[in-house]
């Protein structure tokens, strides 16, 4: 079964993308990934841009609402995504805590859900 890993992380998290390759969160993200790859779990994913580049739409009486920046007014935003592919929701959460951005922000781990997606692609 597919499961995705919903990443959200503090503002501190953000900012450490832009420090040199040295930063210990980037390492603990590589050695993260690269353990993910190697155990043949990993499917797909990546990191989203800052919250602030992020752009909500809603649609009330056919006009378009549009908001800058992140939807939620919180500490913590999602900062990316993780497709894995486990066996159990008990082995994507013991990758989930694993995760460095578990220790600091938060892992959202939920089931894909392939019959919706035949009803919706046909």
């Amino acid at each position: 079964m597919q499961y995705a890993m919903l990443i959200y992380e503090r503002p501190e998290a953000f900012a450490s993308r832009k420090n040199g390759e040295q930063d210990p969160y980037l390492g603990a993200w590589r050695a993260y990934h690269k353990a993910l790859v190697e155990a043949g779990v990993y499917v797909e994913g990546g990191p989203l841009n800052l919250p602030e580049t992020g752009t909500t739409i809603r649609l009330k009486d056919g006009r378009r609402l549009i908001q800058d920046g992140p939807y939620a007014n919180t500490k913590e935003q999602l900062a990316g995504f993780s497709i894995l592919e486990l066996p159990s929701l008990d082995a994507a959460l013991d990758w989930a805590a694993r995760c460095p951005a578990a220790s600091a922000g938060a892992v959202e781990v939920r089931p894909l859900a392939p019959e919706a997606k035949k009803r919706i692609t046909g």
